[in-house]
């Protein structure tokens, strides 16, 4: 780092803003006469490096430094020096990457001073600690040689020089400090004895003490604190609620006020109102007087209306009636109708069955009568065979037995079966000729009755889609018969439910709770009622009514509500009609007892005592209702029980008996007779059933009514539909007859029947001709057996006998079969005959039915006749009164709705007055609260002055005011004990305990680490100072031989042939001092007074110079140090800074034209008007660098170098001259 401008302003003798630039890096030199200022270029170098010591630059004060003291109007001092910093390696610490360094110190008068670095205000300690970095300590200047320093050296002792060999060395200040810290250890050493003393001896004592007292006071500072805390918390509570009942109480009498005022015009308007509307009735009351004393038709057309109306509805009831009876002739005609045809449905089956088992019985009968024909011939055969003769009575045409008998019986068969063939075809020729001739005759009439057999067929046709829709309508009488039952009975059952109900509330009117919703779409469930509708008792548990109701007392009779919000609607504006106590679901406190006094009173009496909480039932979202109800109080079996568990220790509770007397902890007891609201619990646990039953009878109720209003359509089309029917069947029956009397249908039944017959004849012939082959098959077979039978007549009759007794035993089986067979057949002919009977007693009956029906519905006729004949009566009559009422209608409207509007407008009024009596009473009342609010809101402002500066953080969430995190109720429980022990622990405290403890602690504190830091510290010294001797011997050996060998060559250099050294004196060692020897040529002198003043001076030089090359410095400055040598001295010096300090810049202050010969820059001072002028040379045969040896040589273009050692001309030797100025 070294200086590349210098910029002075008001410094001395420079009063205006000089710049001194173009500084050489490596040897500067300023000269001037005696006065001219250029000394005064190293004070301002100096005055920014920071001195402190002020008479180094010439001053006795700040203010001597500013261009004469200031009265020359300048009245401060800068100066500025630029330094090149590019070499990071020498840059000063914190710097490294500043390429230039501009560093500023100003004073003013006054004293004023500051410093800046690179344009930014730093103070003089950072300054110098940057100069320092770089070895640059201007109050302890190495790098600064004065013109004294030479003289000063000449006289020291062998001490003083090695006392500079230990500075160079960085050993001195070390002995300095090791004399100051072993003074300093002896004196700790009695202190750390008075410390040890006093810690034992007063401070410990003391401090245990204080430290118990401290334990105290904290935990009375602790209740202290958390009791303001409280206190604050639950008295800032107080104040908004009391703010906000005090603006809800003021804002609702301003209402009620505005209420009253609105009352009270509307009564005055309504009495205007009134007084109007009287003068008026009277008027027109007038005028209708006048209109009917004109005459009196009115009322004789008053009195005919009123006897035809009368005649009218008897007519009416009459029709009713007998409209009635037609309909239920028609349903017994429906009903004996659908009897008939059940009947007709019958027959027809028993028909078809006793039909289908003739068939098979006379089947069956003649296979047997056969079987037992067949057994007979044989038998007779057999007998015929065996005896030779025949029977008698089985052979009455008296043919022959056995063989020849059954053939000619076979023959003769055969005979008769031809002769039925022949017989049955004459027959049948005569029945085709009659069917050919009636057969038009039957087209003809069939022809003719066609459309009756049209309308019959169409009306069974619609009889049959009646009954299918009929059937899909799933519908039926008794379906509507059950419906209608059952809606009956569930509007009795209502009815009954809703009489018992009445009845019991008004055994319990004093449970009658009811209210007006206080705004539109009030959600209702948000009141849950009385508690004593809410308490749910088992039938087991009655018997503890009595007790439940004196442990409840008049809270049995307040309102539970969800919140409070709620109970504030209620209150404003639903309209009770008695007085009631709220019970909030959200703010009441519920108490009950500990688990520990319930278990303790159980232990006391097992099973006589219980909570009177768990004895009740309740829904979990009033559990809070009923646990401040019946919480806190036992219910006990007996007195004595009730007695012992009250006053035991271990539970100290309420206690109610059975018959209702109470024990309470506090020594009271009451009781002696059941209270008056005695089974209250029990009646309303009735009440509730009733209630609950009532509504599942409502439900049901509704249920068979909507069934009944959803079937509605479906009976109405089912009783059309059957009325339909009905008329259908009605029509069949009618038609049928028709058919059945014709000549049409004669005609066309004697065809069909001939037709029948033909079909029965020829099934006849198709019979005989069976029979025929039959006859004749058994002719053959019989002929057959015969001749078999005279071949082997033995083996015949065995076979004919085991045939017989064969087919014997099968009809002895087959006969049971017969007889069961015939009875069926002989039952189902008795029920056809029953059958047959009872549908014509059941056709006589519809006949008997449907001729009182005409006869019914021909009186129903004749009397809707009379009715309407009665009915057209009245019409005329009610047109001419309502013709003559058209006259006074007018008067009668006006008059009533006079009357309507005047007892409307008396009793606004009279509600109006009850009206404004309720608000003023309302107002009164709540004026009262107002002003006790107001009162309790400024006792509470007086007395807490905070209140005023925090009531803005009251309940809002965060803020230690945040009551929605807090139990406001515990707040106020925990500051009332709060308080109670703070009493207690007042009076023990010592409140200064906190300053004493502090103040002994810490000197405890200070001295225990006093008594650590000293023996620590000692510690350390003294191994830091046995090991520190021994480094600085070595260092010290080490400086002295490094300076010792530069002294000897520096010297050599100034003064050729010659050599100088420093040792310690004769008999002593190093550290004991060092002194000079000289040798001239090769003398060795004994002393320097041997010397002249030259040679001294340069020996002085020398010894400097070796120092300073010890530890380089980045700068350096000289001032006149030459001033006793000579020319020649002069210049070996100028060439001995070039050679030995070159990464060095000298700034070196000179008289002697031999030492700035060897400059590279030359500045020269002038003093012209009071001021100082400098003007910058450059060296033009110094603008070359050669190195130590100058063996390289760097040339600047254009200009001749030479070799060190060459001597310049006083007048060619400078060039480039220039003036530096302002």
């Amino acid at each position: 780092m070294r200086i590349e401008e210098l910029i002075i302003d008001g410094f001395k003798s420079y009063p205006v803003r000089t710049h001194v630039s173009g500084f050489d890096a490596s040897f500067n030199a300023i000269t001037g006469l005696n006065g001219s200022g250029k000394s005064n270029i190293l004070d301002s170098i100096c005055f920014v490096l920071g001195i402190t010591n002020l008479t180094a630059v010439r001053a006795n004060n700040l203010q001597d430094l500013i261009y004469k003291r200031g009265q020359a109007g300048i009245t401060k001092a800068s100066v500025t020096i630029v330094f090149d910093n590019s070499d990071r390696s020498k840059s000063p610490v914190s710097f490294e990457n500043c390429p230039q360094l501009t560093v500023t110190r100003q004073i003013a008068m006054g004293g004023l001073s500051k410093y800046l670095i690179n344009g930014h205000k730093a103070t003089q300690q950072a300054v110098q600690n940057m100069f320092q970095s770089v070895q640059l300590n201007i109050n302890n200047p190495n790098f600064l040689i004065m013109q004294g320093k030479i003289t000063k050296v000449l006289n020291m002792k062998p001490a003083e020089i090695l006392s500079m060999i230990e500075e160079a060395a960085g050993t001195r200040m070390f002995e300095d400090r090791k004399d100051k810290a072993i003074k300093t250890m002896s004196k700790k050493d009695q202190k750390v004895k008075e410390i040890t003393a006093l810690l034992e001896e007063e401070i410990t004592p003391k401090l245990d003490k204080l430290r118990e007292e401290k334990r105290s006071f904290l935990e009375y500072q602790k209740a202290s604190t958390e009791l303001d805390r409280l206190t604050r918390l639950a008295k800032a509570y107080e104040w908004q609620q009391c703010c906000a009942k005090f603006q809800e109480r003021k804002a609702l009498v301003d209402q009620k006020s505005q209420d009253v005022e609105d009352r009270e015009n509307e009564a005055k308007a309504l009495k205007r109102q009134i007084e109007g509307i009287e003068k008026e009735l009277a008027q027109i009351e007038k005028k209708k007087e006048a209109e009917v004393t004109k005459g009196g038709k009115l009322q004789a057309l008053l009195n005919q209306s009123k006897e035809l109306q009368h005649d009218l509805v008897k007519r009416k009831t009459n029709v009713d009636l007998k409209m009635g009876s037609v309909e239920e002739e028609r349903k017994k005609l429906q009903a004996d109708q659908a009897n008939l045809e059940a009947l007709h449905q019958t027959l027809q089956e028993k028909e078809v069955a006793i039909q289908d088992m003739s068939g098979s019985f006379s089947k069956l009968k003649a296979d047997y009568d056969g079987a037992v024909a067949d057994v007979n011939k044989q038998d007779e055969l057999l007998q015929t065979l065996l005896t030779g003769m025949t029977s008698s009575s089985k052979n009455k045409e008296g043919s022959a037995g056995g063989y020849m008998g059954q053939i000619a019986a076979a023959r003769a068969e055969e005979t008769a079966a031809g002769t039925e063939i022949e017989q049955s075809k004459l027959r049948i020729g005569h029945l085709e000729k009659e069917v050919k001739q009636k057969e038009p005759l039957a087209k003809k009439a069939q022809k003719d009755a066609a459309g009756l057999m049209n309308e019959l067929e169409s009306c069974r046709t619609a009889v049959q889609q009646l009954e299918a829709q009929m059937d899909k309508l799933g519908w039926d009488d008794e379906k509507e018969k059950t419906l209608l039952q059952s809606k009956a009975e569930w509007s009795r059952r209502v009815s009954d439910l809703v009489e018992r109900k009445e009845g019991l509330k008004s055994k319990l009117a004093g449970m009658d709770f009811q209210y007006s919703d206080p705004e539109p779409n009030f959600d209702r469930s948000r009141v849950k009622g009385l508690v004593a509708s809410l308490v749910q008792l088992d039938q087991d548990k009655h018997k503890y009514s009595t007790a439940l109701e004196i442990c409840a007392g008049g809270r049995l009779y307040n309102v539970v509500v969800e919140d409070e919000k709620v109970g504030s609607q209620l209150l404003a504006k639903g309209q009770l009609k008695k007085r009631v106590t709220l019970i909030p679901l959200n703010k009441i406190n519920a108490f009950v007892t500990s688990a520990e006094k319930i278990g303790a009173a159980k232990r006391l009496a097992p099973g006589k005592v219980d909570l009177a909480l768990t004895l009740v039932g309740y829904d979990d979202e009033v559990s809070k209702a009923m646990e401040y109800v019946f919480g806190n109080t036992l219910i006990c079996a007996d007195a004595a029980t009730a007695k012992r568990v009250t006053f035991d220790n271990a539970v100290r509770m309420k206690s109610v008996t059975l018959d209702g007397d109470v024990y309470d902890p506090a020594g009271t007891l009451s009781g002696g007779s059941k209270p008056n609201s005695a089974n209250v619990l029990v009646k309303m646990q009735d009440l509730i059933k009733i209630d609950k039953a009532l509504k599942e009878a409502k439900v049901e109720l509704s249920k068979v009514e909507s069934e009944v209003q959803a079937a509605k359509a479906q009976m109405a089309t089912f009783s059309k539909a059957k009325r339909d029917l009905d008329l259908k069947r009605h029509q069949v029956t009618l038609l049928e007859g028709q058919m059945s009397g014709s000549n049409a249908t004669r005609i066309i039944g004697e065809v069909e029947k001939a037709k029948a017959s033909i079909a029965e004849l020829k099934h006849a012939i198709d019979t005989a001709k069976q029979r025929q082959v039959d006859a004749t098959k058994e002719a053959k077979r019989l002929e057959k057996e015969m001749e078999e039978f005279d071949k082997n007549k033995d083996s015949k009759l065995d076979q004919l006998k085991g045939e017989i007794k064969r087919k014997k035993a099968e009809l002895s089986k087959r006969s049971g079969e017969i007889k069961t067979r015939q009875g069926e057949v002989r039952t189902l002919e008795l029920e056809l005959e029953q059958t047959r009977t009872e549908i014509t007693a059941c056709e006589e009956t519809i006949g008997d039915g449907e001729k009182a029906i005409k006869k019914v519905e021909s009186e129903l006729c004749e009397m809707q006749c009379k009715l309407e004949s009665v009915q057209s009566q009245v019409d005329s009559v009610e047109a001419k009164l309502t013709q003559e009422r058209a006259t006074l209608s007018g008067y009668d409207d006006e008059l009533s709705a006079l009357r309507d509007a005047l007892k409307s407008k008396k009793q606004e009024i009279a509600d109006g007055l009850l009206s404004i009596k309720q608000l003023t009473h309302d107002r009164e009342k709540l004026t009262a609260d107002v002003v006790t609010y107001e009162k309790l809101i400024q006792q509470l402002e007086l007395q807490f002055e905070w209140i005023s500066s925090e009531q803005r953080f009251f309940g809002q969430s965060g803020t230690v005011y945040d009551f929605g995190k807090h139990n406001m109720s515990e707040v106020r429980k925990r500051c009332k004990k709060l308080e109670e022990t703070q009493m207690g622990m007042r009076k023990k405290v010592n409140p200064k305990v906190l300053s004493m403890i502090e103040g002994v602690e810490k000197k405890e504190s200070t001295l225990k680490t006093m008594l650590s830091t000293v023996l620590k510290d000692k510690d350390k010294i003294e191994d830091t100072i046995i090991e520190l001797d021994r480094y600085k011997l070595d260092a010290l050996q080490t400086t002295w031989e490094k300076v010792n060998a530069d002294f000897g060559s520096i010297f050599g250099e100034l003064l050729p042939g010659n050599y100088a050294k420093l040792q310690p004196p004769e008999g002593h060692d190093l550290t004991q001092g060092l002194e000079v020897k000289v040798r001239l040529g090769t003398v060795w002198k004994q002393s320097l007074t041997e010397l002249s003043g030259g040679q001294r001076s340069l020996i002085a030089l020398s010894l400097i110079m070796s120092l300073l090359q010890f530890k380089p410095a980045p700068m350096y400055i000289l001032d006149e140090i030459d001033a006793a040598l000579d020319l020649s001295h002069t210049q070996h010096i100028g060439q001995l800074f070039r050679n030995r300090f070159r990464g060095s810049q000298f700034i070196v202050v000179s008289l002697k034209e031999g030492l700035f010969t060897n400059a590279n820059v030359l500045f020269r001072a002038r003093f012209r008007d009071g001021t100082s002028l400098v003007e910058r040379t450059v060296n033009a045969n110094r603008t070359t660098t050669v190195d130590v040896e100058g063996d390289k040589e760097n040339v600047e273009p254009g200009v001749a170098g030479r070799k060190r050692g060459g001597k310049a001309g006083a007048g060619g030797a400078l060039g480039k001259r220039g003036l530096v100025t302002a």
